[in-house]
């Protein structure tokens, strides 16, 4: 008959039974201002439920050569909201206006980088059709 086998214990413990992930560094449950200022709107929105904004019209566009680059990148960080990032990595940046106080701003801008290849309009955070050929025309009867 062979022996039980007996179990040897290692010298240093492999694991730790907490509740929380240890050796793991100690991380903040919840995430900063700027982390949250960071997220790109359509991960806010799965994370955190639609948020009640007014009516946006957003500009995404991606640099470009030329002077009206220059122009371009004025113009967006003078919007409501204005957010860089890099998706694939290439620079892309993100301009959201609130079309009743912004639309001088918004054509000024959209006038730009309308030829810029790339270019997104975006209805409330979301690609609609005729965006540029129905709604945003509708913007610029607001300016006076």
């Amino acid at each position: 008959m062979s022996k039980p086998s007996e179990r040897v214990l290692p010298e240093h413990p492999t694991h730790q039974p907490l509740e929380r992930f240890w050796p793991y560094a100690e991380l903040s449950e919840s995430p900063s201002d700027e982390e949250l200022a960071e997220l790109q709107p359509e991960l806010r929105r799965a994370l955190f439920g639609s948020e009640a904004l007014p009516f946006s019209i957003t500009l995404i566009f991606c640099a470009f050569e030329g002077d009206g680059f220059v122009r371009a990148l004025e113009l967006a960080r003078a919007s409501d909201e204005f957010q860089e990032t890099r998706v694939e990595g290439q620079m892309r940046y993100r301009a959201r206006f609130f079309p009743a106080e912004a639309a001088v701003k918004l054509r000024d801008l959209y006038e730009v980088i309308d030829g810029v290849p790339g270019t997104e309009v975006l209805i409330d955070d979301r690609p609609l059709p005729y965006a540029r050929e129905l709604w945003l025309p509708l913007v610029w009867c607001l300016i006076k």
